[in-house]
C-alpha cells in the first residue's frame, strides 16, 4: 500500500527551471497534435465558427419564446440544413456544369495566350504604348513561353481530373457536414457558458477585469470578420453573376461563385477572381456588343474595379467596420502564412487571428511596461510621498 502523506503536508512549488521545462514540452506536444490532427482540427474550428454565428439568432428566439434552449437550437440547425440542402440542389446542377465547363475552358485559353504569345513573336514592327516603344525582337519569348508552359502543365495535367474528384468526394464531404453539424449543436449549447468560465478562470490570479474588457474585444473583431464577410460574399456572388450575365460572359454564375468564395480571402481574393474573369473575356470567342477582345476584356476589367470600389468605400465600412484595423501588408503576409500553416482555412482566418493577435499583444506590451492595459483607461494616480520625520 502506497503510505498517505501526513496531515501537514504540502507539496513543494516548482522552480522557474521546472516550469520552462514542463511549458517547453507541452508546446511540442502540442505542435505535434496539431499536425498529426489537422483535418480534424478544421472540422472543430469551422463547428466553432458555425455555431458562434448562429448565436445571436438562438438568443433571439430564446429570448422572446417559452421554448426550451435545446429545443430551438434543434430547430435553428434543422432549417439551416434544411436550407443548405435545398440551396445547394438549386444552385448545384447549374453551377456544376458552368466550373465544369469553365475547366474545360482552361486549355482552350492557354492555346489562345500560346497563339497570342506566337503572334507578338514573330511580329518584327515596334509596338508603341502612348510614349513608349517596345521592341519585340529583343524580348526572350522562348524562354517566357518554356517558363510559362512549365509553370501551366500541372495545373493542366490536374485540370481534367478535378470534376470527378469532386463526384467521388461527395460521399467525405457529407460525413464531414455531419460531424461539423454534431460538434456545431454542442458547442452552441455550451456557448453562453464560455465567457463565465473564462472569467472564473482569470478571477483566481486576480484578471478578471482584465478578461471582462478582452472577452467583448475579441468577440467584436471576430464577430463584425465573420459575419460581415459572409454578408459580403453573398452580396459580391449575386452582383457580380448579374453584371456579368448582363454583359454577355460565359460561365457568368461559376465567375460569380468563384469571387464570393474568394471574398473571404482578403485583399488577395478579390484581384485572383477579377483576372479570372477578365481572363474569360479576352478570350471569349465572341459579344454581343460586337467589340473586340481586348475591348470586351475592358469592359469587364472597368465593372470589376466598379465593383471593388463600391465594395471597399460603401459596403465594408458599414458591414465590417474598422473591427480589424490591419494594415493591408499585415493582411497579405497573414494569408500567406495562414494558408502555409492551414491551407484554405488558415488563409480565411488569418486577418482575424491577427487581428486578435494584435490586441492580445498591445494588451501585454502594454503590462510589460507597467502601463494601464487598456488606452482608454486613465493612468494609475501616483502615491505621494511620505513625510520625512525628523527626530
Amino acid at each position: 500500500m502506497t503510505p498517505e502523506p501526513p496531515v501537514n503536508y504540502h507539496s513543494p512549488p516548482w522552480s522557474r527551471t521546472t516550469k520552462v521545462i514542463v511549458v517547453v514540452v507541452m508546446l511540442i506536444v502540442l505542435f505535434l497534435l496539431i499536425g498529426r490532427f489537422r483535418t480534424l482540427i478544421g472540422m472543430l474550428v469551422i463547428a466553432a465558427i458555425l455555431g458562434y454565428l448562429l448565436e445571436p439568432i438562438i438568443n433571439f428566439i430564446d429570448q422572446r419564446t417559452t421554448i426550451r434552449r435545446g429545443i430551438i437550437i434543434a430547430l435553428v440547425y434543422l432549417v439551416l440544413a434544411v436550407a443548405l440542402i435545398g440551396g445547394f440542389s438549386a444552385l448545384g446542377f447549374a453551377s456544376y456544369q458552368q466550373v465544369a465547363n469553365l475547366i474545360d475552358l482552361t486549355p482552350e485559353l492557354i492555346e489562345d495566350v500560346g497563339a497570342t504569345i506566337t503572334s507578338l513573336v514573330n511580329r518584327t514592327d515596334p509596338i508603341g504604348i502612348g510614349p513608349f516603344v517596345i521592341e519585340p525582337t529583343i524580348i526572350p519569348w522562348d524562354r517566357i513561353t518554356e517558363q510559362l508552359l512549365g509553370f501551366l502543365d500541372p495545373v493542366l495535367s490536374q485540370s481534367t481530373t478535378i470534376v470527378s474528384r469532386f463526384a467521388t468526394s461527395t460521399v467525405r464531404t457529407a460525413f464531414n457536414i455531419v460531424f461539423i453539424f454534431i460538434i456545431s449543436l454542442y458547442l452552441a449549447t455550451d456557448l453562453p457558458n464560455l465567457g463565465s468560465h473564462i472569467k472564473s478562470i482569470a478571477q483566481q490570479p486576480g484578471y478578471r477585469a482584465d478578461a471582462e474588457r478582452l472577452l467583448p474585444e475579441l468577440s467584436r473583431v471576430w464577430r463584425a470578420y465573420l459575419r460581415g464577410q459572409i454578408i459580403l460574399g453573398l452580396v459580391i456572388f449575386l452582383v457580380v453573376w448579374i453584371g456579368l450575365t448582363i454583359l454577355g460572359v460565359q460561365n457568368s454564375l461559376a465567375l460569380g461563385l468563384l469571387a464570393g468564395l474568394l471574398e473571404f480571402v482578403p485583399t488577395l481574393g478579390p484581384v485572383v477572381s477579377a483576372g479570372v474573369a477578365i481572363l474569360v473575356a479576352l478570350f471569349q470567342p465572341s459579344n454581343y456588343f460586337g467589340l473586340e477582345s481586348w475591348q470586351f476584356a475592358l469592359l469587364v476589367l472597368g465593372l470589376m474595379v466598379v465593383i471593388q470600389q463600391v465594395e471597399n468605400n460603401l459596403l465594408v465600412p458599414r458591414i465590417v467596420g474598422g473591427a480589424l484595423d490591419l494594415h493591408p501588408i499585415l493582411v497579405i503576409v497573414g494569408v500567406f502564412m495562414g494558408a502555409a500553416i492551414a491551407g484554405i482555412l488558415g488563409a480565411i482566418l488569418a486577418a482575424p487571428v491577427v487581428a486578435s493577435l494584435k490586441v492580445l499583444g498591445l494588451y501585454t506590451w502594454r503590462k510589460l511596461f507597467d502601463l494601464p492595459p487598456f488606452p482608454d483607461e486613465p493612468p494609475p494616480e501616483e502615491q505621494p510621498p511620505l513625510p520625512m520625520v525628523v527626530d
